[in-house]
């Protein structure tokens, strides 16, 4: 028994470890959201998503990085299947075009949420 639990949690370890990701300070947006981008073609999204939280936390102040990052987190739990979560974070970034400068704001970004809201919806009026 010990044989198999042993091997077992050292895996389990190292497949923890390999999910975090260590962002340097250095890294300017555009890098962030690059290496994010690449960690979504490669479907890790664990590690897209730690990206994207990073791009929002050190660009509190800049709402287009901060509308990018939302859309794209929540865009992460759409393609992790998980609706509920995806569609409330969705409508938070749909908010921010109520805003009186929403003119400003990346425009696709809340034409993307509105496309994914209505996926979802598609997908669960099928389930029904």
């Amino acid at each position: 028994m010990k044989r198999i639990l042993f091997p077992l949690a050292i895996a389990l370890l190292f497949s923890a470890c390999a999910s975090t990701v260590k962002i340097g300070e250095e890294l300017s947006p555009a890098e962030i959201i690059q290496r994010a981008n690449e960690a979504m073609d490669r479907n890790r999204y664990n590690v897209a998503k730690q990206y994207y939280e990073a791009l929002r936390e050190r660009n509190q102040s800049n709402i287009d990085f901060v509308i990018t990052a939302e859309y794209h987190i929540a865009f992460i739990h759409y393609k992790q299947k998980r609706y509920e979560q995806a569609r409330s974070e969705l409508n938070a970034v749909l908010a921010y075009y109520n805003e009186p400068d929403a003119e400003l704001y990346p425009q696709h970004f809340k034409r993307l949420s509105e496309i994914v809201i209505n996926t979802i919806d598609e997908k669960e009026k099928r389930k029904k």
